[in-house]
Order: C-alpha cells, then sequence, then structure tokens
C-alpha cells in the first residue's frame, strides 16, 4: 500500500480520537478533531471542546502559531464558511498558510457545504476530501441527521431477557441487567441532548431521567397525551424547568397546561395521525429548539409507536443471560403487531458487546 495513504488513514484516525473528547459537550454543534502535520510528524492537534468555544482547526492553529506555516491540516470535517458563534474556520487556515487541507468529509450544512472547499481552492491550497468518510459520518451520525433531515436522531434503548421481557406479568422489573450495564446505560444518558419516555413509564416508575455528569443538564421529554404527569414527579426536580418537554395532544386538559406553562415547562400540543400523537411533527419541534439526539428509553409501546411511525434510527438493546418463559409478561416492543416474519423489523449494522454478564446489541433501523 501506497505509504502516503497509510500515513493519511493514522493522522485522520487521530483527528477522529480527538473529536470523540468532544461527545456530549458540543451540540448543536458536531463534534471535530484537527491535527497539523508536517513531513510525517503531528505538531499540533486540537479538538471542538464545547458549542461556542473554538473550532477543532483553531484549536491547532492557536497552538502552532507560526510554525502552521507549510503545514498540512487534517480534519474530520469540512472548516465551516460561515458567522456563527465564532468567524469562519476558513479564513483563519488562509491567513496561517496551510499548504494542504484533508477532511475526511463535507459539511453536510448548507451554510457551508462544499463553500470553504471551493474558497481554500481560490486561495491555492490544496484539498482532499474523502479519507475515512465512514467513519467520520458515524462520528457525526446524530448531526448529519438534524441537518439534513431537521429533525433529532433517536436512540431506543432496552433491557430485557433472552426471551425479550422487560418485566414480569405482575410489572416487576427490578433488575433485568447487571448493575455494571446499568452504570453504563446511565452514562451513556450523558452523551445525548434528550431523554424521552412515555406517561407509562413515568406514572409506574417515577424515574429522575438524570444523566451521570453534572456539568450539563440532560433536557426531559414525556409523551404524556392527556397531561397526565404530576407536577411533583421526580423528573422535574433538580432541573430548569426550562429544560422539561411534555408532548401532549388536544385531550390534555387546557388548565393544566397553562399551569405547566407558567411554571417555564415547555408544553407542545401535538397534531394527531391514526388517533396517535404525531411524533414526526413533534421532532420538528424539537429540534426547532435545539435538540440534535435523544435516548428514547421506553416504555413498551412508545417504543412501539416510534417504530411504527418511523422516527427510531438506532437500538441500544441490553440483553441478559435470563429466561422469563411467561407469555403474559411484558414485552420490549408492543403495538406493531407483525403478521408476517418477513415484514418484521430488521436492524442493521448489528455490533455486539459484553457488558458483565450481560450483551448490548447495537443496530440500526
Amino acid at each position: 500500500m501506497d505509504p502516503n495513504v497509510m500515513s493519511d488513514r493514522y493522522f485522520m484516525q487521530t483527528a477522529l480520537k480527538l473529536a470523540l473528547k468532544g461527545k456530549g459537550k458540543t451540540s448543536p454543534n458536531p463534534m471535530v478533531g484537527a491535527v497539523l502535520v508536517k513531513g510525517n510528524r503531528i505538531i499540533a492537534e486540537g479538538w471542538h471542546r464545547r458549542c461556542g468555544g473554538d473550532h477543532a482547526e483553531i484549536a491547532a492553529l492557536k497552538k502552532a502559531g507560526d510554525r502552521a506555516r507549510g503545514a498540512r491540516l487534517y480534519v474530520t470535517l469540512e472548516p465551516c464558511f460561515h458567522y456563527g458563534r465564532t468567524p469562519p474556520c476558513v479564513d483563519q487556515i488562509i491567513r496561517q498558510g496551510i499548504r494542504e487541507v484533508i477532511m475526511a468529509m463535507k459539511d453536510p450544512n448548507p451554510l457551508t457545504n462544499g463553500k470553504s472547499i471551493a474558497k481554500l481552492r481560490r486561495a491555492g491550497i490544496k484539498t482532499r476530501v474523502g479519507i475515512l468518510q465512514e467513519e467520520a459520518l458515524a462520528v457525526n451520525e446524530a448531526f448529519g441527521k438534524y441537518i439534513t433531515a431537521k429533525r433529532p436522531f433517536v436512540v431506543a434503548k432496552c433491557a430485557q431477557t433472552l426471551d425479550g421481557k422487560i418485566a414480569t406479568a405482575a410489572g416487576h422489573s427490578r433488575w433485568i441487567t447487571s448493575l455494571k450495564a446499568r452504570d453504563y446505560a446511565h452514562a451513556l444518558r450523558d452523551e445525548f441532548d434528550a431523554i424521552c419516555v412515555g406517561i407509562h413509564t413515568v406514572l409506574k416508575d417515577n424515574p429522575g431521567l438524570n444523566g451521570k455528569s453534572t456539568a450539563r443538564e440532560l433536557k426531559k421529554v414525556v409523551l404524556d397525551p392527556s397531561l397526565r404527569v404530576s407536577p411533583y414527579a421526580r423528573l422535574f426536580r433538580k432541573v430548569k424547568p426550562m429544560n422539561c418537554f411534555l408532548a401532549v395532544t388536544k385531550k390534555a386538559s387546557w388548565r393544566k397546561i397553562k399551569s405547566f406553562r407558567a411554571r417555564g415547562v415547555h408544553v407542545l400540543v401535538c397534531p394527531q395521525r391514526d388517533d396517535r400523537m404525531d411524533l414526526k411533527w413533534l421532532l420538528k419541534e424539537l429540534a426547532k429548539r435545539g435538540i440534535v439526539s435523544i435516548l428514547m428509553e421506553g416504555g413498551a409501546q412508545t417504543i412501539g409507536q416510534a417504530l411504527k411511525q418511523r422516527v427510531i434510527d438506532k437500538f441500544h438493546i441490553y440483553v441478559a443471560p435470563k429466561i422469563m418463559g411467561d407469555q403474559n409478561a411484558l414485552s420490549a416492543v408492543v403495538g406493531i403487531n407483525t403478521v408476517n416474519v418477513n415484514r418484521a423489523v430488521r436492524l442493521k449494522n448489528l455490533a455486539l458487546q459484553k457488558i458483565g454478564e450481560d450483551i448490548l446489541i447495537t443496530g440500526y433501523v
């Protein structure tokens, strides 16, 4: 293999690892990593640490200073072209005399998409696009969905037995999976902008719906068509009301709606499709409020309805080595009513990970 191709892959892999350091901290911006290279040596690195902070390229350029002149820049996403919270990165790249910019992928944002590449070329700077593109797309799968579909990326999570049950017929579910798996799943919440559950989960379990990190507040979304949630539910504790979203329908009491709104809670009155809450409409509204990614933690009816309306992008399924063997026990997903095995929902690009005695299966819808 061409040694130059090998070095390109190595430097881009380094940039991708740097990008992942921003996981859970950069939204609604993408995660981006950058390295500056002279010869075959990295002279500076950078990554986007938080929304409003320096972009990855700027962080690397600041570290390099005058040494940046004549260097190659490897960056996981096309440098930004537009003014946002920070000035365009492409202008600083040109000013500091970068010789070549190698990008994993174009920016899907129409404000930039290809414009920075064109500007760099006009300035006499060589550009290449596509090194480890698939890996870069995966790093920013949520951002890509948000920009191209104008809705959040939705990951459904469930914990079940080998025979697909999440609770006994009597509703007992503590605990299906091990402490190690539960801790892992809890920490994973911090990678998302919001967590979403149905009202049945709230009424049954009274969950707090908090992340593990205290660095930022996880937004909370409750699907509650008739607005049955109590204003004293645990999910409203230790959280700013503005970070709580109640999705209701015309069945909800206007008195209750006004009461929650007076406290600062967002109450979104959703239209209905086939007598069910229109989740596609809801997701578009949440995207308008800056929510890029959502972890949907159930319950079974909520996930079933989301699947039926085709708004789930990915699954995290935690499987415990247990069998209930009861046809009346609660299943992980209900409401789809598949009558032909060939029409069952099939997950793609599966990955398996052992966590203690449990297995985490991830796959795309």
